[in-house]
């Protein structure tokens, strides 16, 4: 009998033993910086001869280590791999797959600091958020292997006279799996275990820029007896063979997490009908989100400027649920700015692998630079209150200060455009309704948050405020498995909700067989 799904406790960082044992996880796996990482295809240990260097973004010049590159060839290969596998893994009873994620959490259990350690160092995460990550991977296998079992029992059907009705969930076959850089662990093994515990078999194509995580993450599912061919790890560029895989006739589905740029060009790829193609290709896109939080008069100021400093900055707000906008009634805008302000002046920059670190550094040079662009937008369309530089202590990463632009136009640029950087917005509302108003006006519908104690207001927004995650007088990220399903509307993605009951049917398709008697 499967326990009950609980969500992993988070570490308490606090304690002397857990420090310690962060901190002998970061050493090992610092050892190990410059290690090179093949690529698995069918099982097999495949390198290219070509290499994808990985940096850490505290210490730019610092090389976590290098993955192989894949080509067009090794992305064929990996097809044939992954179909040869498929029929033998899609006979697997469910709960024959599902003890295989729930013993890859079990595993993880016993390795998350050096999972959570390896974040520090190739995404910048400091040591709260790379835990939370892990944490966040455990429970996707644990809860996606509680559901393929809970899938694969009866389904009540209208029962007809002389008849038996009967419905099953089948496997649709190989899928390309494409997660972000943001959540290289939570997301990546998320989406790699919707897939396979569904009974489907699967190319893995990691974020270049946090590709030694999920190369992790596979060796630790072939430790758990995952066989040759159901994952096959393949990293390399998106022009060249995340195009070729997403556009093959051999390729079922696509699991997409990042961008609105990049998911509505995989998604228009994946519409288009190639020469021998059998199926209509399923696209599962989860993309970006213009995330806003309203303060009305009735809030507690103090609680709301808390939670809006949380959701705007943590992991450098590098989230697609981060807080992006805060949108504040008039009577309480100078006060809750302010609050704020002040907040987030105040958090303590410095690099991921000192625990006192709150905020480290960005991404990369990319993101570095595009970050500072929209800065410079925002000089002209509202009003620097703080930040708006590089970090200035000497660090030797791509930091960028805390920012907080005032006085933003709710139709501007930096109201309307997708960041994924630490710069916070105001908002200037004349009312509730026109708070509303502004917080829709955006092509995205991901979260959003209210912060009031007036019940009506709330229960407006409940029905008005159109995302996918709606949040009451506390933070608007750290969605918990089981608990809040997770995704948005419009062009924040395909309206999936992962973590959530209908997650996994995205993997899978509805077969009835009736029989009379």
């Amino acid at each position: 009998m499967v326990p009950e799904f609980a969500n992993e406790p988070l570490t308490d960082f606090s304690l002397p033993a857990n420090r310690q044992a962060m901190r002998a996880a970061l050493q090992q796996v610092k050892n190990e910086f410059g290690r090179e990482w093949p690529l698995v295809i069918g099982g097999e240990r495949v390198t290219s001869g070509a290499w994808i260097d990985s940096f850490n973004p505290c210490q730019k010049r610092e090389l976590v280590g290098r993955v192989a590159r894949a080509a067009r060839g090794e992305a064929e290969r990996a097809l044939d791999a992954a179909w040869e596998a498929f029929p033998d893994w899609s006979r697997w009873r469910p709960d024959q797959r599902a003890r295989l994620l729930f013993k890859a959490a079990e595993l993880m259990r016993t390795k998350k600091h050096v999972f959570s350690a390896t974040m520090v160092y190739e995404a910048g995460k400091t040591w709260p958020e790379a835990d939370g990550d892990t944490a966040e991977a455990i429970d996707f296998l644990e809860y996606y292997g509680r559901e393929a079992i809970r899938l694969a029992g009866p389904h009540p059907l209208t029962r007809l006279p002389g008849e038996d009705n009967d419905l099953m969930y089948v496997p649709l076959g190989v899928g390309v799996v494409i997660p972000p850089w943001n959540f290289p662990l939570a997301i990546t093994c998320g989406m790699t275990a919707a897939a396979i515990v569904t009974g489907n078999t699967a190319i893995l194509k990691p974020a270049s820029l946090t590709p030694i995580i999920a190369a992790r993450m596979v060796e630790l599912l072939e430790e758990a007896g995952l066989p040759r061919g159901v994952v096959n790890f393949l990293a390399g560029s998106g022009g060249e063979i995340g195009d070729f895989l997403v556009s093959h006739p051999r390729t079922r589905f696509i699991s997409f997490t990042g961008s609105r740029e990049v998911g509505t060009h995989i998604y228009a790829l994946a519409s288009q009908v190639q020469q021998g193609q059998r199926w209509l290709k399923r696209v599962v896109a989860e993309m970006g989100g213009k995330d806003a939080i309203i303060v009305d008069e009735t809030a507690d100021l103090e609680s709301a400027a808390a939670g809006i400093t949380t959701s705007a900055y943590g992991f450098q707000g590098q989230k697609c649920s981060a807080a992006s906008r805060a949108i504040v009634l008039e009577p309480v805008y100078q006060d809750v700015l302010g609050r704020v302000a002040r907040q987030a002046e105040a958090l303590r920059q410095g690099p991921a692998e000192d625990p006192a670190s709150q905020i480290a550094a960005v991404i990369d040079e990319g993101q570095f630079n595009k970050v500072l662009s929209y800065v410079d937008i925002g000089n002209r369309e509202g009003r620097l209150v703080v930040g708006g530089e590089p970090d200035g202590s000497g660090n030797e990463g791509w930091y960028i200060q805390p920012t907080v632009v005032a006085d933003v136009p709710e139709d501007g640029r930096l109201a309307q455009e997708e960041i994924f950087g630490p710069v916070l917005s105001f908002i200037r509302a004349r009312d509730y309704p026109h708070a509303l108003a502004i917080a829709n006006n955006t092509e995205y519908g991901l979260t959003g948050g209210v912060y009031s104690r007036d019940r009506r207001r709330l229960e407006q927004a409940r029905t008005e405020f159109q995302v996918g995650n709606l949040y009451f007088n506390r933070k608007i990220t750290g969605a918990m498995v089981g608990a809040q399903p997770f995704g948005g509307f419009d062009m924040s993605g395909t309206d999936s909700k992962a973590g959530g009951p209908d997650y996994l049917q995205l993997f899978m398709q509805a077969k009835v067989v009736v029989e009379r008697f």
